[in-house]
């Protein structure tokens, strides 16, 4: 019986309702309980138990879920809708998913969105180097030196970029491959070196590829995308990232 438990912030992250930083807040906050206790922080779930997050009883989804969608520009990549369209929303998915990350709303391209928050911290952890491909637009030709201090490292956000794969596709064009995820990191990029992003489109995430996926469509992984990611994923780390590195973690 003690080798099913699961930490309550697993059980909630897998569930698809949170993530394990979250769960720890409403943990702390009193917002969880487990046969009508509340819960606190280090507490398990064991095969049978009730979990209630925030009012409402929590089971674990047994059908692992992750699409792939074309996100359109003005589309927000959160639950919540207050800005714009959320991207749950705009979807319309017949289960419980979330975001993997962010594009911001003047950005477009794919993103993930799952059920499985162990696959998120997996995904997005930085730490994990796992590779996301853009193709960037910009306001004026984008020249050998800006590629070369692109690929090198920027200071931004009290700190400097990982050194990164940079090409140069057409004049104001470029494409580049990150294994980390800043805020805006690639506008502050080319903010420093004196550019404006005037489009930002994300054609790849690991071995998935955006390819032909029409705006505003998703599709399922296939089976050879799903074989593959999880080889990739065997030895990456899912521990939630920590709040002084989460706070510099986001949108592109």
């Amino acid at each position: 019986m003690k080798q099913q438990a699961v930490r309550i912030n697993k059980f909630l992250s897998q569930a698809g309702i949170c993530s394990r930083r979250e769960a720890d807040r409403a943990l702390e906050a009193g917002q969880i309980q487990i046969n009508g206790h509340v819960a606190v922080l280090g507490d398990k779930v064991y095969p049978g138990d009730t979990v209630r997050y925030r009012g409402n009883t929590v089971t674990r989804e047994q059908e692992r879920i992750l699409i792939a969608f074309h996100k359109p520009r003005g589309v927000i990549c959160s639950t919540s809708s207050k800005q714009g369209i959320g991207i749950v929303d705009y979807i319309n998915y017949p289960k419980r998913i979330y975001p993997v990350g962010r594009l911001d709303k003047d950005s477009t391209g794919l993103i993930f969105l799952t059920n499985d928050g162990e696959l998120v911290n997996k995904i997005m952890r930085a730490g994990n180097y796992h590779e996301k491909e853009y193709v960037v637009t910009v306001d004026k030709e984008v020249t050998d030196s800006f590629v070369k201090k692109m690929s090198s490292g920027v200071p931004i956000l009290d700190t400097v970029t990982r050194p990164c794969k940079v090409v140069r596709i057409e004049k104001k064009k470029f494409r580049i491959v990150l294994t980390q995820g800043l805020n805006r990191q690639i506008r502050r990029m080319c903010e420093y070196l004196g550019y404006r992003v005037t489009g930002l489109h994300r054609v790849r995430i690991m071995n998935v590829e955006l390819g032909s996926l029409p705006e505003g469509k998703y599709r399922d992984l296939t089976r050879k995308e799903w074989h593959d990611l999880e080889k990739m994923l065997i030895s990456s780390s899912s521990e939630t990232v920590i709040d002084s590195e989460r706070g510099k973690h986001g949108k592109q």
